[in-house]
């Protein structure tokens, strides 16, 4: 998928969109990643950080679509989103994991406390630690490859696990099921992973603490 298509459907519909990003590569120079793991987040919803807001102090989420809102989380992790929906409507899709393909040890040496390949970005957290991204890589157009920090398209993704986003406070919109993972890379998403998918391959028309559907399936979709 060219850049263009995805800028489209990020500004169409975040969560269309946001499982459209599996398969793309996270480049910030000799490092590169392949997303596995996506979250949408959308402003009429009370998970969404723009939820009953007009503006923020961070206004990156209400920037054009392609462009990263970096945040601090809990004070401690930044997190890094794609922000989607004409520019002045907050919608962001949260990059939740990535499976490395190159400088790894890079990674490492960021990320000390990881002991496998597979520690290093299984966490919206540990992804922006190895890449080195904080507060000055928000407001950074992701879909221009000129800039430091950028997307582009990797290997498509054949079939997608749904289902609810993590660690969204009961009576928020924690049923919304918006998170998005590769069925094949499994092993490289975050916690909670899918028990079923864990302990069986994935198998078409399977399900797992959620469901399993084809790429290309209409996306579930929430309205308030």
């Amino acid at each position: 998928m060219p850049n263009s298509d995805l800028l489209e459907a990020l500004e169409r519909d975040v969560v269309a969109a946001t499982p459209m990003l599996l398969g793309w590569d996270i480049v910030r120079g000799d490092l590169r990643a392949r997303i596995v793991e996506v979250e949408a987040y959308r402003q009429d919803e009370p998970a969404c950080h723009a939820f009953g807001k007009s503006k923020m102090k961070n206004m990156a989420l209400y920037a054009r679509p392609g462009m990263s809102y970096v945040y601090l989380a809990y004070g401690n992790h930044w997190m890094l989103n794609v922000v989607a929906h004409p520019e002045g409507q907050a919608a962001a899709a949260l990059i939740r994991a990535a499976r490395p393909l190159t400088g790894q040890a890079e990674m490492f040496a960021r990320r000390p406390k990881a002991i496998r390949e597979e520690d290093l970005l299984s966490g919206p957290g540990k992804l922006c630690a190895a890449f080195g991204i904080s507060s000055r890589q928000n407001f950074v157009d992701l879909l221009d490859p000129r800039s430091e920090l950028h997307l582009e398209p990797g290997a498509p993704v054949t079939k997608i696990v749904v289902g609810p986003r993590v660690g969204i406070a009961e009576g928020k919109a924690h049923e919304y099921p918006w998170r998005f993972m590769d069925a094949a890379e499994i092993s490289w998403i975050s916690s909670p992973r899918p028990r079923e998918l864990l302990r069986h391959p994935p198998a078409p028309g399977g399900s797992a603490r959620g469901r399993a559907i084809e790429n290309g399936a209409r996306m579930p979709q929430h309205s308030e």
